[in-house]
């Protein structure tokens, strides 16, 4: 029984419930799982402390928040010495952009933001305040982009050129602050900036009719609007994360609503989900840049956070056929993934198999 997208997802939870929820898929096993982390491991570079270091920067620090998820849902904690290797030589100033010294810091806010909220977890794994100092500290660094002056306010995407506003640095810059929220008792204040964010957001436009996520704004003028740009999976699954924390912090079950509507246009997409199986838009014209094999596991990661404190876990089904999917159709005999999930494989590299990870442990039971 399909859900109707744009109905309250919640009034339908109690009745698809039964329909809904999946048993536990015996390939997303604690086996397979880790066969798929050794396998991403073997993209780890100890000097640099980052995975395939020609690969972008973000790319090191998506495959970091993997790994941590991993170890949190697992109890293992077999790759901490790499974990601390990474943070140690990651978070010292870059060649390329030197104002870093202990945090992580580059030439888009986004950039930052993915590192922070891993430093979100990895506290939550070892309830060092160290690592949400760096959180907090990478915070303070992607507010300083926040900019009146035009789209009414939000975070700026290229802080060279302090120009662009767009989905992905908010969209994580709202799950930062929430998530910071949620850890430190008596917060007010980064609850504040995420409702601060989550208002501009929601106002925004970049949520279309379709309740899809497009990538920004385009400047008219004085006036902003949807850019009508691509509909990447990431987008669509950072928001579902940021709306889940905000969430968790207030209790406003219209936050659940927004976040359903779009992973339920996810889910019904012909365009994201052909044949019941996610993809990303740049597979069907096979113009994937290195950043986008890794966007599909971001929106699972994510989907997963929502699912878990939905009543009846009702996309457990839809992760569970991503796993079936991708184990039997893209996955060649060292326990590498390719980029379509849907098969068949193709190649080895991080972005891949970051995705392929993320998946497996957003499937896992824990």
């Amino acid at each position: 029984m399909p859900w109707v997208i744009g109905a309250s997802c919640l009034a339908l939870l109690a009745a698809v419930t039964v329909v809904q929820a999946a048993p536990s898929n015996p390939i997303a096993s604690l086996h397979v799982t880790s066969a798929a982390v050794e396998s991403m491991m073997d993209f780890y570079d100890p000097v640099t402390g980052r995975w395939q270091p020609d690969a972008p920067w973000w790319t090191t620090g998506n495959a970091l928040q993997a790994l941590l998820d991993y170890m949190t849902k697992t109890g293992s904690r077999q790759y901490m010495p790499q974990v601390n290797n990474t943070v140690v030589i990651q978070s010292a100033p870059l060649p390329w952009w030197p104002s870093g010294d202990g945090d992580f810091r580059a030439d888009s806010t986004d950039d930052t933001g993915w590192w922070a909220l891993a430093m979100v977890r990895l506290y939550q794994l070892t309830r060092d305040p160290k690592y949400l100092t760096i959180a907090r500290e990478d915070e303070a660094y992607i507010y300083s982009f926040w900019d009146n002056s035009t789209c009414g306010g939000g975070i700026l995407w290229d802080i060279p050129t302090r120009s662009y506003k767009n989905a992905i640095s908010n969209e994580l810059y709202l799950k930062l602050t929430a998530s910071l929220h949620n850890n430190i008792p008596n917060d007010k204040f980064y609850l504040s900036r995420a409702l601060q964010e989550w208002e501009w957001f929601k106002a925004s436009g970049m949520i279309n009719s379709a309740n899809l996520v497009n990538d920004g704004l385009s400047t008219q003028g004085t006036t902003c609007i949807n850019n009508g740009g691509t509909t990447y999976t990431y987008n669509q699954g950072v928001i579902l994360g940021g709306l889940a924390q905000l969430y968790m912090a207030t209790g406003d079950q219209s936050l659940l609503e927004t976040a359903c509507r779009i992973a339920d246009a996810v889910i019904s997409s012909p365009l994201l989900s052909p044949n019941g199986i996610l993809t990303e838009p740049c597979e069907a014209t096979e113009t994937c840049d290195p950043d986008g094999p890794a966007f599909k596991g971001v929106f699972v990661r994510n989907l997963d956070e929502l699912d878990n404190i939905l009543p009846g876990h009702p996309y457990r089904r839809y992760l569970n056929d991503q796993v079936r999917s991708m184990y039997t159709a893209d996955r060649n005999s060292s326990n590498f993934y390719g980029l379509k999930w849907a098969g068949p494989f193709d190649q080895t590299e991080i972005a891949r198999q970051t995705s392929a990870v993320s998946l497996l442990v957003a499937a896992l039971e824990g």
